[in-house]
Parts: C-alpha cells; structure tokens; sequence
C-alpha cells in the first residue's frame, strides 16, 4: 500500500523521562518500508511534523506479543531505544495489543517488559562489549572514555562538572570520531554522585544533538560505573529532563548478567495526522 494524501493516521505521543516519541499503530501496514525513513524524518521534525526525537511502528510478529520498527529523528534505525522501549510497551497494553507482562522484538533481540499504570520496567539485550579507559584524541583536547554496547554503541565520559561539560561540541566530535566508525556512538557525560547515583547527560547519535534522557545511555553509565567500582545496583540516573531512572543489574565475572531500566512512560497527547501536509 501507499500512502494517500487524505489519509489520517491516529498516533499517540509519549516521553519517557523527556525522551519523545510518536507511536502508531501498524499492525495493518500501510506505510511502504523504503517510505518509512522519510516518514519519520517528517513526523519528528519540530516545526513542521508532530515533533519527537523518535518514531515507532507497533507491528505484528510471530514470536512475540508485537514487534517494533524504530526510527530516530533522522530515519535511522537503531538497534534499540530504552525509553522508546518503555514507551511502546506501554502503548501496546493501552492498545490491548500485549499483556502486562510481555515480551517484543527489536533489531537487538527478545524485550521483556513488565507495564504497571505509567510505570514500566524493560530488559536490555546486546549488552557487552566493554573497553575500558580509551584514550581519544580530539583538536584541542584529548578525553578518557569507556566504551560499552547495550544493543547500541555508548561511550560513557566521566567529568567533575556536569553543568560545564560541552555536551554538544564533544559530543558531536566524538559521535563521529574515527576510532567509533563506521556506526558510530552516543556520547554520555557522567558524573557519579555517590554509590547508587549519578547524573547524566547524552548526546544521542540519529538526533545529533543533546536530548533530555537516554535510556540505553542511562544503563551504559550504570554499568560503567559498577565496572570501575564506583556503583552498586540499583542505580538511579538523574536524567536532563529530571526524571530518576532506575538501573538494576546482576554483576557477573567480566560481563553483566541481567539487566533493566525503569521509569515512567507518559501519554502527551493523542490525535491523527494528516497525511497531506507530509505528501
């Protein structure tokens, strides 16, 4: 099927902890997959789309309760998006399309979630791939960062002082750095404010800017700082947005045995989008 120019499509808007998304229903496909990266170019763009750093497309699968395609505001696909995770299990239990507990899939693998009211706790695959304190050269500085995967790449940058990192102009530098090609990495600046806390904040490769939380970011800089014994599950990440975000984690000799993010995933608003203005 095509896209027709008086169509209205229903979606919902959602943010977890700041993190934005559009969800749509699309379990009866009907955008084209080669259209899919331009729509989501259009539908996240803030002046003349809804506005959101992601899209989602709640679609059916044959080993889970839904499957998901995930695009950033760019019309990349990543492999996996921690907020926009909680945020689709829990318009797929308002939908009636999942149970509370549920399981989807993603690029990265199996998800399970458990959805209670707005509160929604996921697990993380793909995680692994740990190289600790990476010496990166930049113009005029060099950074010591640590590297992990959870599902997609993260570089995790510890600094004394939150407020005065250069979020945007490293993270920007070092999202694109040659040692991190060619897919590239999120960049988090990190400051860890006792055994069970810290404060974060993300550049995010695929919005190519600084965004107000980043789930998979939050669980990389947890996991980084129990591997460099300076935290201890559960970790609470205070996010950009405000929103405390909670990491639990089973250490495990070299690796990381399970793990999960938790928080609320909010419904903006809801409403149809007409087709015509994106044609």
């Amino acid at each position: 099927m095509a896209l027709e120019s008086n169509q209205h499509i229903p979606f919902y808007k959602m943010h977890g902890g700041g993190n934005d998304f559009v969800l749509i229903d699309h379990r009866a496909r009907f955008i084209p997959e080669a259209e899919q990266p331009g729509f989501a170019r259009r539908v996240c763009h803030r002046q003349v789309g809804i506005g959101a750093d992601g899209l989602i497309l709640i679609e059916d699968s044959a080993t889970a309760d839904f499957r998901w395609r995930f695009y950033n505001s760019d019309g990349s696909e990543p492999e996996m998006c921690g907020n926009g995770g909680r945020c689709a299990a829990r318009f797929a239990v308002l939908h009636g399309i999942a149970p509370e507990n549920l399981a989807f899939e993603t690029l990265a693998g199996i998800i399970h979630a458990e959805v209670r009211g707005r509160r929604v706790k996921v697990s993380m695959a793909g995680v692994g791939d740990f190289n600790l304190h990476q010496t990166i050269p930049l113009d005029q500085a060099t950074v010591t960062g640590h590297f992990v995967r959870v599902g997609v790449p993260h570089l995790v940058v510890p600094v004394d002082d939150l407020e005065a990192a250069p979020v945007t102009d490293w993270g920007r530098l070092l999202r694109f750095h040659p040692m991190f090609q060619p897919a590239g990495t999120n960049v988090n600046f990190v400051s860890f404010t006792g055994p069970q806390t810290l404060s974060i904040r993300t550049y995010e490769r695929g919005v190519e800017d600084e965004t107000l939380a980043c789930g998979t970011g939050s669980v990389a800089a947890a996991l980084v700082g129990a591997c460099l014994g300076k935290l201890d599950s559960p970790v609470a990440v205070h996010t950009r947005g405000g929103e405390i975000l909670n990491v639990y984690f089973k250490p495990q000799a070299g690796a990381c045995g399970e793990v999960y993010l938790e928080g609320d995933a909010l419904v903006v608003y809801q409403g149809e989008l007409w087709v015509e203005e994106l044609k």
